[in-house]
Order: C-alpha cells, then sequence, then structure tokens
C-alpha cells in the first residue's frame, strides 16, 4: 500500500468528475478498484482514482506478457467485465477493464518493468546508449580505435539469470563492431533483436551538462573510461580555477559526474570538464536564490471556533491541519504547545492521535500538520489540497520532533495485522511537478493517497520512528533528486503522529511535537 502525504482520522469525500462513461438518471457514484497486485512485483502497484488508472511494478524476471494477478478487488456492488484473477495478462500493452454500477467506468491497467542492461568496452569514451524499444546499442570509442578488435568489459541486455545472446559475449570476449553487429537477445522463450553500433568521437572530453541549484552545481561529463577524469570550477571573473576533490567524483563507465558544493546563491560561475591533459568546454552558469520555509517554527495560531489553525489569523496560511475534519467529532487533535527544544522559546506543533466519536462510535484521527489547506467537509468526509507553489531545490528538511508511541489498538479492516505493534510516527519532503495542489481523499471507496514512486515526485525524504524517546532530537532529511535537472513547482511537507493515520490505524497513545523546521541548500 502507498505511503500518503497526510494522516487523517477522517475520511475524504471525492468530487464526482474523472472518468464516467454515461449519464444515466441515478446517483453518480465513482467505482474504483480499491486494491490489485500480481505475483513478480518489485513495489505495491499504485491506483489513480482520478485518472482510473493502476500501475503495476514488475521484477525484471517477470515475464511481462503472462501476468498472473494474486489480488483485485473494487468498490462494493460494482460489476466488472473481465475477472482479473483468472489465467495470465499480457501488459506488454496496456488493459482496459470496465466498473459498473448506475454509471460505467473505463479503467485502465498497465505495468512497468526496468530491466538493467549494460555493454562496455575498453577504452569507451562516455557512457554507452542503450535503445530498449529500438533495440539499439551505442558505444562510443576514439578515433584510433581499432574497432574490429574492441574488448567486452561489461555485458548485459536482459533479465538476470534468463537470458541468453546469440553469438554469446561475455566480458573479456573481443567484437567486430566496424560494422553493426546484430545479436538475438533471448528471455522467457521469446528472441529480440538487437544491433551494437560503434562511433568514433574527436573530442577526448566534453561537459555535457550543468545543472545550476542555489548553492550547488552539479556537473556532467564524458572521457576515457580509463582515464583521470574531473571538473574545475570558478566565478565567472575569477583568475583561478578550482578542482573538485577526486573523492567527489562518480563515474559510470566513460560518464561523470560531481556535486560541487558550498557556492553562493544568485552567483555566475564557469565549469569545465578535464581528462588528463585534455580539457573539455566551459559551461557558464547562474546559481539560484535561498528561499526560507514559512512559518516553519510554528509561532502562529488562532483559534477559530473550537478549531486549532496554525498561521495568524490576518495572515498568509501555508500550513493546515486535519482539525476541520476531526473537529466533526471533538476537538482539536494538533494545537500549539509551550513545550519547545531546550533553549529556545515560543510555540511547538503537538500533534496526537486520539479516538474521535461518541459511546465508540467513531473514528481514529491521527494528528498531522502539512503545507497545503484543508478544502472542505462533507458530513464527516473531506477534501485537502496539497502542497504549496516552490520552485527552488533544497538540499535537506531539519528541525526538532519528539515521539511517544503505544500499541496500536485501532485499525481499519485491511490494516488488522498491525494491532498490538508499536505505532510509527512520520516527516517527510518531497518537491513535485504538480501544476496545482494535489486532491487527496481516504474514503476507501474513494481513495486518493500521496505515492513517494509516482510519477510527479522530483525530490523526496523521510523519516520514521517507532520507539518513544526521552526529550527533544534534532533531525535532518537528506532530499534525494530523481533529476537535478527538473524544476520542481510544489513542496510538500508533512508530519504525522501515526503513519497509518489515512487508514484509521494507530495508537491513542501517540504524540508527537514538531519545532523549528527549516531548508537547507547545501550538503
Amino acid at each position: 500500500m502507498k505511503k500518503t502525504s497526510i494522516y487523517l482520522g477522517v475520511a475524504l469525500l471525492m468530487g464526482a468528475g474523472g472518468c464516467i462513461k454515461n449519464d444515466l438518471p441515478y446517483p453518480k457514484v465513482p467505482q474504483n478498484i480499491l486494491s490489485i497486485a500480481a505475483k513478480g512485483e518489485s513495489s505495491p502497484a499504485s491506483v489513480d482514482s482520478t485518472d482510473c488508472t493502476a500501475t503495476i511494478y514488475l521484477e525484471e524476471q517477470t515475464d511481462i506478457q503472462a501476468v498472473e494477478f494474486t489480488e483485485f478487488t473494487y468498490t462494493q456492488g460494482a460489476e466488472c467485465d473481465k475477472n482479473l484473477l483468472e489465467g495470465t495478462w499480457d501488459l506488454s500493452v496496456p488493459i482496459t477493464i470496465e466498473l459498473s454500477r448506475y454509471q460505467s467506468y473505463q479503467w485502465m491497467i498497465s505495468a512497468k518493468q526496468e530491466i538493467e542492461r549494460y555493454f562496455t568496452v575498453a577504452g569507451q569514451i562516455g557512457e554507452t546508449i542503450i535503445d530498449a524499444v529500438g533495440h539499439r546499442i551505442i558505444v562510443s570509442v576514439p578515433e584510433d580505435a581499432n574497432l574490429s578488435r574492441l574488448k567486452i568489459t561489461s555485458i548485459k541486455l536482459g533479465p538476470r539469470d534468463i537470458t541468453e545472446l546469440t553469438p554469446v559475449y561475455s566480458a573479456g570476449s573481443t567484437i567486430d563492431l566496424s560494422s553493426p553487429r546484430r545479436i538475438d537477445v533471448t528471455a522467457w522463450g521469446r528472441a529480440e533483436d538487437w544491433t551494437i553500433y560503434a562511433q568514433r568521437v574527436a573530442q577526448i572530453v566534453s561537459t555535457t551538462a550543468v545543472d545550476a541549484w542555489s548553492m550547488v552545481i552539479w556537473a556532467y561529463g564524458q572521457g576515457p573510461a580509463d582515464a583521470d577524469n574531473y571538473f574545475e570550477y570558478k566565478e565567472e571573473n575569477a583568475a583561478e580555477w578550482t578542482a573538485v576533490p577526486k573523492t567527489d567524483i562518480i563515474k559510470k563507465e566513460g560518464a561523470f559526474s560531481c556535486c560541487i558544493k558550498h557556492l553562493k546563491p544568485l552567483t555566475k560561475y564557469v565549469v569545465r570538464s578535464r581528462s588528463g591533459e585534455n580539457t573539455g568546454n566551459e559551461v557558464n552558469v547562474t546559481t539560484q536564490a535561498t528561499e526560507i520555509l514559512p512559518d516553519g517554527s510554528f509561532e502562529q495560531w488562532w483559534l477559530n471556533g473550537k478549531i486549532w489553525c496554525p498561521w495568524d489569523e490576518n495572515g498568509e496560511r501555508f500550513w493546515d491541519t486535519g482539525n476541520t475534519g476531526a473537529a466533526t467529532l471533538g476537538e482539536s487533535n494538533v494545537k500549539p504547545s509551550d513545550y519547545v527544544p531546550k533553549g529556545l522559546t515560543g510555540k511547538s506543533a503537538e500533534l496526537r492521535t486520539e479516538f474521535k466519536g461518541i459511546a465508540g462510535i467513531g473514528k481514529l484521527a491521527a494528528g498531522s500538520i502539512y503545507t497545503g489547506s484543508y478544502k472542505k467537509t462533507d458530513g464527516t468526509n473531506g477534501i485537502l489540497d496539497f502542497g504549496r507553489p516552490w520552485t527552488v531545490r533544497p538540499t535537506k528538511l531539519r528541525g526538532y520532533y519528539r515521539y511517544t508511541t503505544g500499541a496500536i489498538d485501532y485499525s481499519s479492516k485491511e490494516r488488522e495485522y498491525l494491532k498490538g505493534r508499536n505505532d510509527t510516527c512520520s516527516i517527510y519532503v518531497a518537491l513535485t511537478d504538480w501544476t496545482q495542489p494535489y486532491e487527496i481523499r481516504t474514503n476507501p471507496a474513494k481513495r486518493q493517497l500521496f505515492d513517494k514512486n509516482a510519477s510527479y515526485i522530483i525530490g523526496y525524504g523521510e523519516l520514521e520512528r517507532g520507539t518513544s524517546m526521552d526529550d527533544y532530537e534534532e533531525f535532518e532529511i537528506e532530499i534525494k533528486y530523481r533529476s537535478t535537472s527538473a524544476t520542481p513547482r510544489y513542496i510538500m511537507i508533512t508530519c504525522a503522529s501515526s503513519k497509518y493515520g489515512d487508514y484509521f490505524t494507530g495508537s491513542s497513545s501517540s504524540v508527537l511535537y514538531v519545532d523549528q523546521l527549516s531548508l537547507e541548500y547545501d550538503y
């Protein structure tokens, strides 16, 4: 199941849009896939009820043309036109199913499969280009290389342990690439026709890309695989170049990269690659500004009836909580507190997991605070907007926290197996490419949750803890980015007293305090 960006103890209501195919005069009740799983998964499937899509992630040894589903559930009362639990299914292209009740909903089910492939030769320049769709391999070598006798230093073109190559090649083999070389790659009894090409390049070393953040620069280059490859940099008008420490250079085949640290924001720099005595092209860049995380000290609160709001009554809202939903069944479970880290003054945020209800009828509410806003409430259901606009790239989230946990004593049916285990708190940060706030819903029949593995994630970092603490401790979460060139549009930060609060699961003894959250831009 997916971890979400907010942990509420209230259900969330889905709008009636999406993928409705017809418009009969009956109630518009979305029919959703609730769970789906298959043999040979590399990670749990993701389900998006807004787009009506489900994605299966497969291990590289799993036959994508013969996928066997092990779990498939959908909205109670709906009818499905296909029984996915029978037989095997070809997911090399997406399949569609139809869920019907009052209206029909077309769902698309697809599979993603990452197969590690590599091919290198001695003395090559740069990284090998592997085109898995076109079944092409392109390797670059110096102008004076003997293409008829290139030595293979590594080769893997299909799923591990089950792939056969014809002709047979392995590390140490000699290959003639004076003309394109065809090779059959066979797995699961199916052969693919691949072609290997070699091209000569005149430039020994080159700077292929430079990405400037606020206080660091990422540099990429290519040169001979067996050479001494590195980078140099300087401020635009400086006379002397500074070499990046060799320990900071990351090498892969003939490609190399680095992170240049401890730089100044809003400053012009020049970066170039080096390979032995050879110098690559120079690239001019300007670092970005830094941005302060608004109200990360949680000093601004006001009481709106019985709902505590983490912003100044007359100021702009950056953070919000699940209090609006929790207050439909009781008091706010996220409040300001005078309990702060030693040596500091002011307020902190106190997040409690509590059962909300009357005479034992109700729901568990996990305390949570997040960047975004509580959108609206319908009955005891709510809709949240996640994220705030953000365009710079921090490297770390820092702050203080203290956590008291207890045995999980409330759970949803699907998380019943967690009862008796220690509850876990969660703090995470994500940079995304959303074009608008991301809508969150936790109603099991209409669930839409945050997925840290989704394609909209540019950078992500998290902290989880399932043991109690005696006092505040400082934490630091490093943000790992999928791409150094992608620019975020939104930032999402969430702190929750119960990791599985979205599933109404946690301990009524759990309390999380957070204070002094801030962003860093250097390593």
